[in-house]
């Protein structure tokens, strides 16, 4: 069932704003977020066709589609920016995303947009470089912060200084119906396990992340799937779970790769 958005912080010139359940029937919860500061406005992880309508719908509440000014994409998987041509034809915003990825996402923009409405993806593609960067919306610098192969080769989250929020992207999933936020970690860990063992990619990355991410003040971590976060002790409950996290490529053997019988 869809909700109302969620404001996760508003000081009156800076707002974080989270859409969650938009997605109905067979797939994934997803959570979309804006950030506004001032008169400039940045959507994280605008999502596929699933989500599209009923977050426009919901967006158009808060500001002009016409005055977004940027769109971030954590990654490039579906769930994440499916829709790009959609918000590339009806925004004049602009695309923020790893350079690894910059050359694939004019693909998910059809021949038609190009030929007869004149959008210039390439030209509105900002190449995210791998040590990551600042992105200065309106009075404020979000940070771009590295996270590489957790799970994309590449792939950045968002912190936001002013709120002291991590928008993490796929870390700290969890597969559950709602956002709501952890209240008992412990509890929570079946619904994060399996995703985070097959889709980061070993421990010696999940403590590079640790090791980089205990340097920022978070008060809430809030992933794009499943529930966030709240407060730094659970914010702390999750970093160190994760440091010690045996997954992905720790977990393959060699009966993994073994041709099918039959």
């Amino acid at each position: 069932m869809r909700r109302d958005p969620i404001t996760l912080f508003d000081n009156g010139t800076h707002k974080c704003v989270c859409f969650d359940s938009l997605v109905t029937g067979g797939g994934v919860q997803s959570n979309q977020f804006v950030i506004i500061d001032n008169d400039q406005t940045i959507l994280l992880d605008p999502g596929g066709d699933l989500t599209y309508t009923t977050l426009t719908l919901e967006i158009a509440k808060h500001l002009s589609l016409k005055s977004l000014t940027y769109i971030f994409a954590s990654h490039q998987d579906p769930d994440i920016v499916a829709s790009l041509d959609k918000w590339l034809l009806h925004t004049n915003a602009k695309v923020i995303c790893s350079a690894l990825w910059a050359r694939f996402l004019p693909h998910l923009v059809a021949t038609y947009l190009s030929n007869s409405h004149g959008v210039k993806t390439y030209e509105r593609i900002i190449q995210l470089p791998d040590p990551g960067d600042f992105i200065k919306l309106g009075n404020c610098k979000l940070m771009a912060i590295p996270a590489h192969f957790l799970h994309s080769e590449g792939n950045f989250q968002i912190y936001d200084p002013v709120s002291k929020i991590l928008f993490s992207g796929d870390l700290g999933a969890s597969i559950v119906d709602d956002a709501n936020p952890v209240t008992n970690f412990e509890e929570h860990l079946p619904n994060m396990l399996g995703f985070h063992q097959r889709y980061m990619i070993s421990n010696k990355i999940n403590r590079y992340w640790a090791n980089m991410i205990r340097g920022l003040d978070i008060e809430m971590m809030v992933p794009q799937h499943g529930r966030p976060f709240k407060g730094k002790q659970m914010v702390n409950q999750f970093i160190n779970w994760f440091e010690n996290l045996h997954c992905g490529v720790d977990l393959m053997t060699q009966q993994n790769y073994t041709l099918p019988i039959g």
